[in-house]
């Protein structure tokens, strides 16, 4: 915490200048309380009013658009499209954001953008396409609007007090908190936020399966989910990979992912792959730039030209096969390489009475069947005051009736306009609403036969009133009532699924075999980090190397185009890669640079070199300060396709030397005081860790460090006993026997 500070306030030295009291002191204050001030409101703004969606199945952005849509009459069928700027501008009454913002918004609620599985917006025009990145939409100028049919389910009785209304942000008009939907539209259409440390991502589902799941739901708590709703289904078609764990885990908790995969057909007469239908996670430009860069790398030889063929139809992405390829086993491999099979993830986090909360089907739906019970209840309150005004009104009447000609006398002698309310409430005891009531009565109409008919309604009103009371008092009356809606949005609204399923009999998830040409090479690195990958034949036409001046030749290896390498850099880090991502090359050229071919940090630079197929033997690393470190080689096999392993040995004292030993043998280590030892290398044990410091294998002199490591040869090990029996000791004293450990210091 910085030191308090407190600097005089100065005179103001300009006339418009202020002096304000305590300004230019500095208080000390701690960071968290200073976090929780300042950026905590807009956190917690971004996260209420902004990026999470509510239990209606919209952010505020959404809702504010279509309500003011909504306002301007553009649900009515006989209006015509509007012009998509005045939409947007009449938004920003509502939401106070530049206009693109706005118009982006629209475009994704639109039919003709197919985000939406059920667009809320009936478009004319160019909107661009979900599926495509550089399908890019028309201004709005050029572009018309008007709500779909549906969203008659959306603002269904909204002006009889079903939802709360709240002052816009400069108090000008009002707008709803949330959309009486009379339909699960939280989980029909997806919808995807990124707020302050936590997102959202809501997969859609069809209509018809929430809908039947919901009304299950409602007559059973402990329904079986996944008997009802199948599983998600998306805009753009494709088959999901069937996995029923994974569904009741997303359907349990709200989190999880599932697998969509491309649909294609195969043109035998055109020897060529049609691709009809992509992820929804995916865009026709990832795709082809995908495949593309597979084709340049040599991953995928069957391909011969690819080109998109999307036009006013819809997707397709066709696929040219060279003579003999096998379109099934092609399209195997391009779901495993390629986003033609994509996972969706799924995190249902809604914000429930403004608080976000991750929930799962079950819960979702339960929290949606209670707003729509306060909605059904604020509407059937809403009604009953009415009717209940309006039989206070006819009862009136009905007193009149008895006697028609009194209250045309009153009203007719008496001399002042103020007096006849309170005459006709005196003489036919009525209050002072229906006293008004009856002296607005037109002339024309005070005949008995208008007011029988009047007061006709009163015994349909008393009956209404009845039922209307007593379904405020009954829940299973207010579910009913949900029930025949959410079938009436099915009969009207409902349409077959558009992705369907591969069920785990019907896909075939083996394994592709790698098709990477298998031969023998021989691998040389250079000291300067320069490498060669020659063939046998071409080695024997030219042996002799071209190398920057001053560089050498110091590793040789011989191993085969499907050999791994790991690559160890003086940073402490390991870099993995295979022989057959380089070219084979000849003798006589430079070779590929190391740290540039592999993305080395700058300043980087190869240490040394691996070769392995199995991944099995040990690593040994030797450093400074008289350390040795063996870490199994298994420790840098990874099941993903990571390039760059961090920590892949200890940095804390610098490295000497790293040695691959299939097996325990003999190693000489020297320092530079002039101690060598020699020790079997099964006497250090193992670490898992890649970055262990290792155990001291010499006791080093002051000022001294390690300086070198080496393998000895089994064949030559039989050459130390001579120094053993023979070795010349410093400052006259004899050679020491170190036992077991077969050490010899001299």
């Amino acid at each position: 915490m910085a030191r308090k500070k407190e600097i005089k306030n100065k005179k103001p030295v300009f006339k418009h200048e202020a002096y304000i009291e305590g300004s230019g002191s500095i208080v000390d204050e701690k960071i968290t309380d200073t976090l929780k001030k300042n950026y905590m409101p807009y956190a917690m703004s971004v996260i209420i009013s902004r990026a999470l969606p509510e239990i209606d199945g919209f952010k505020p952005s959404h809702r504010k658009l279509l309500y003011m849509m909504y306002k301007r009459g553009l649900l009515n069928p006989d209006k015509e499209r509007s012009k998509s700027a005045n939409v947007v501008g009449e938004t920003m009454k509502l939401n106070p954001h530049g206009d693109q913002a706005i118009y982006e918004t629209l475009v994704r609620m639109t039919r003709g953008n197919e985000s939406l599985l059920h667009p809320y917006i009936d478009s004319k025009g160019n909107f661009g396409k979900q599926y495509s990145s550089k399908m890019h939409f028309a201004a709005p100028r050029y572009t018309e609007v008007k709500l779909e049919k549906i969203c008659n389910e959306l603002f269904r009785d909204i002006d009889r007090e079903t939802v709360d209304f709240v002052p816009n942000y400069d108090n000008t008009m009002q707008e709803p908190t949330l959309l009486p939907a009379t339909f699960p539209t939280v989980l029909v259409n997806s919808n995807t936020g990124i707020a302050v440390s936590m997102a959202s991502n809501v997969c859609p589902f069809n209509l018809k399966e929430v809908c039947e799941t919901t009304i299950e739901l409602m007559k059973n708590p402990n329904h079986d989910i996944l008997s009802t709703l199948k599983g998600p289904d998306f805009p753009g078609g494709g088959f999901m990979l069937y996995d029923e764990d994974e569904l009741k885990k997303i359907y349990e908790t709200g989190r999880g992912s599932v697998k969509i995969r491309s649909k294609y057909n195969y043109d035998k007469s055109a020897n060529c792959v049609e691709i009809t239908e992509i992820p929804y996670t995916t865009t026709i430009e990832a795709v082809i730039d995908k495949i593309v860069d597979l084709v340049k790398q040599g991953k995928i030889r069957e391909i011969s030209y690819i080109r998109d063929e999307t036009d006013i139809d819809g997707l397709k992405i066709a696929i040219d096969l060279k003579r003999g390829t096998d379109p099934e086993k092609l399209m195997q491999k391009l779901f495993r390489l390629t986003p033609l099979q994509d996972s969706y993830p799924c995190n249902f986090n809604i914000l429930i009475a403004g608080t976000p909360k991750v929930m799962g089907v079950r819960e979702i739906l339960t929290e949606w069947t209670a707003f729509r019970e306060e909605c059904i209840k604020r509407r059937t309150y809403f009604d009953l005051q009415k009717k209940k005004e309006k039989l206070h009104l006819l009862e009136a009447l009905s007193k009149i009736l008895l006697d028609l000609d009194k209250a045309i006398k009153i009203i007719r002698e008496t001399e002042k306009e103020s007096e006849v309310v309170p005459n006709l409430m005196k003489n036919f005891g009525i209050d002072e609403i229906q006293a008004e009531y009856v002296a607005e009565i037109k002339l024309r109409n005070i005949n008995r036969q208008y007011i029988l008919r009047r007061i006709e309604e009163i015994d349909s009103l008393k009956a209404d009133i009845a039922e209307m009371e007593d379904v405020l008092q009954d829940r299973k009356k207010i579910r009913k009532i949900i029930v025949k809606e959410l079938k009436d949005v099915v009969k009207n609204y409902a349409q077959p699924r558009k992705t369907l399923f591969y069920y785990q009999s019907d896909v075939q998830e083996e394994e592709i075999a790698d098709d990477t040409p298998d031969y023998p090479v021989n691998i040389f690195v250079s000291e300067s980090g320069y490498f060669k990958k020659i063939t046998p034949q071409s080695l024997r036409m030219s042996s002799e190397h071209k190398l920057k001046e001053g560089d050498s030749i110091v590793q040789n290896f011989e191993a085969t185009n499907k050999t791994d390498l790991i690559f160890f850099s003086d940073m402490a880090q390991a870099y993995k890669s295979k022989a057959s991502s380089f070219d084979d090359t000849k003798a006589s050229v430079m070779g590929d640079y190391i740290p540039a071919k592999l993305g080395f940090d700058e300043g980087e630079s190869l240490k040394f070199l691996v070769p392995t197929t199995d991944y099995s033997g040990y690593m040994l690393f030797f450093f400074e300060n008289g350390k040795a470190a063996k870490v199994p080689l298994k420790s840098y096999e990874t099941k993903t396709n990571r390039r760059k392993l961090m920590k892949a040995y200890s940095d804390k004292s610098p490295l000497v030397s790293a040695l691959f030993v299939p097996d325990d043998c003999d190693i000489l280590v020297r320092a530079s005081g002039g101690h060598t030892i020699l020790f079997n290398s099964s006497l250090i044990l193992q670490k898992s860790t890649r970055d262990s410091q290792g155990v001291q294998i010499i006791n080093l002199k002051k000022n001294a460090v390690l300086a070198s490591a080496k393998i000895i040869p089994a064949e030559n090990t039989a050459d130390f006993e001579k120094y053993r029996a023979n070795a010349v000791p410093a400052a006259g004293k004899p050679a020491k026997e170190l036992g077991d450990a077969n050490q010899l210091t001299f």
